[in-house]
């Protein structure tokens, strides 16, 4: 079968899927507060999930990761993981991962690492207590620490994902390279996106580049650039008296774009193309349409051709120029 190359010579590899628009956390530059969830039934079954990730897989994807919302608050989720990773035994798939705020870890870590998963993303943007009960609005931070320590002691990688938000966590920027220094874990950071209709004053008041927070490191760490790739959009550098790896998404001040081999699937089956463009094609109508995937794998393809180059966000201009409207718990981050 014919791989996903898209107009710009980028065979498509890595998939990210949301299983649900649905999260425990109302994280403040995610969500709203009150968050208006999707109808159920606008929602992809489990059953819907998996032909769908499994014709991607037919077609040349070898990364799966899932997201939300939180994906493992969806009901039964483990019955999707369990029918995917299938796609490990047979080598068709060489990676089932999910990004996660940690919350229900102590509960699935053990049957995660039994069902194939590796490593593990987690959301966690500060280690103050107070603050994360502020800025996740709902979340408790030992719960997640406990979820981590359960992955961890289940044989799985884990990786912090920490949104660099002036204000907010600047002062914690070296407790937590120290922290994930200690517990052996890699560190990436993530400049804060124009993701929904949060008001663009607070993304401009939080936007601290990560260029910045790169330069502050330098001060106290010696840094190395890297040239792996994890297939997704991180630079990394090595800190010389840690031997840690940090890496830097920087969609903003650095468009990673050139090399972008992946494209999101929404729980209501829109596939986009580009996190930062509003083009997106419906792959729920041929997928309820017919017991056959032909047409599904025509509306990939078809997709796919019009994947772009590139996107726009830019804070420079002090507004947000392409910025898009939908939430970040929509697409999945």
């Amino acid at each position: 079968m014919t791989p996903l190359i898209d107009p710009f010579a980028r065979p498509i590899s890595y998939l990210r899927v949301s299983v649900t628009d649905r999260c425990d956390f109302r994280c403040t530059y995610c969500m709203a507060e009150h968050m208006q969830f999707l109808p159920k039934k606008d929602l992809l079954t489990l059953e819907e999930l998996d032909r769908l990730c499994s014709t991607f897989i037919g077609l040349g994807v070898e990364k799966l990761r899932i997201t939300g919302g939180e994906p493992l608050v969806r009901r039964d989720i483990l019955t999707f993981f369990r029918s995917v990773s299938r796609h490990l035994r047979t080598g068709a798939l060489k990676e089932l991962t999910l990004t996660t705020n940690g919350s229900q870890l102590a509960r699935f870590a053990d049957d995660l690492a039994a069902l194939g998963v590796r490593r593990v993303n987690v959301s966690l943007d500060t280690l103050d207590p107070a603050k994360f009960a502020e800025i996740t609005r709902w979340g408790r931070l030992p719960q997640v620490l406990e979820g981590i320590a359960a992955a961890k002691k289940a044989g799985l990688r884990v990786k912090i994902n920490a949104v660099a938000l002036k204000g907010f966590n600047e002062d914690e920027l070296f407790g937590l390279v120290d922290w994930c220094a200690g517990e052996g874990q890699d560190l990436t950071f993530i400049e804060v996106m124009p993701m929904g209709e949060m008001g663009e004053e607070m993304r401009l008041d939080q936007y601290w580049p990560l260029k910045d927070l790169r330069a502050r490191l330098a001060e106290r760490f010696t840094l190395t650039d890297l040239a792996e790739r994890t297939g997704g959009p991180a630079r990394y550098v090595r800190i010389g008296e840690t031997g840690q790896k940090i890496g830097f998404i920087t969609p903003l001040s650095h468009n990673f774009c050139e090399s972008c081999n992946r494209v999101r699937v929404t729980c209501t089956g829109e596939l986009f193309m580009c996190l930062g463009q509003e083009d997106m094609a419906d792959l729920r109508a041929p997928l309820r349409a017919s017991d056959s995937d032909a047409g599904l794998e025509a509306a990939i393809r078809a997709a796919i051709a019009r994947k772009p180059k590139g996107h726009d966000f830019d804070y420079s201009r002090q507004r947000v120029a392409g910025q898009v409207s939908r939430h970040m718990s929509h697409t999945g981050g």
